[in-house]
């Protein structure tokens, strides 16, 4: 921009535009200064986390999630070396020997997370087919959702439906 540009700038918004600029301006060098100041308080730098070790969770999982997982679940020596089940048990080849599955290992865990995903959605699509007789306010549709989180966590566990003994079997 020319200098006649700039003055007719200024003279068709009065000045205010330089006046709001200038105010942007010290309104980020105060905000810098802030945050300069509560870094220096908390004795970190840029980029270094917040988080104590309390609020870090085992393996990935978040504080404050109401599911209660799958980590845990299997922990006895013959665990180690189950025999699948549910459908990763039905070969269709009876040449083929299934092979043992480290229902400790984290893999597993991780095998279960997918299986009960899928069960979720299942469950999803199934509720979806109920006709309701009044439809509920968001609360009550959020804790049924978690309630139907729980069941597909349960039948994940208890069903045997053995999609997760298939994924680790594939997976390993």
């Amino acid at each position: 921009m020319n200098v006649s540009a700039i003055s007719t700038y200024a003279g068709l918004t009065n000045g205010s535009a330089a006046v709001q600029a200038a105010s942007q301006n010290a309104d980020k060098a105060r905000f810098s200064e802030l945050l300069d100041k509560l870094r220096a308080s908390n004795g970190k730098t840029e980029g270094e986390s917040t988080l104590s070790s309390s609020q870090i969770a085992k393996n990935g999982r978040l504080n404050g999630e109401y599911t209660t997982g799958f980590a845990g679940l299997y922990t006895s020596e013959s665990d180690k070396n189950a025999k699948p089940q549910g459908a990763a048990a039905n070969q269709a080849n009876p040449n083929v020997k299934s092979k043992n599955i480290d229902k400790t290992s984290e893999l597993y865990q991780k095998a279960q997370e997918l299986e009960n995903y899928f069960v979720k959605q299942m469950l999803s699509e199934m509720r979806k087919s109920i006709n309701k007789a009044s439809e509920g306010d968001f609360a009550t549709g959020m804790y049924e959702d978690m309630l139907w989180d729980e069941y597909s966590e349960a039948m994940t566990k208890n069903a045997g439906f053995g999609l997760a003994d298939q994924i680790y079997s594939q997976l390993a």
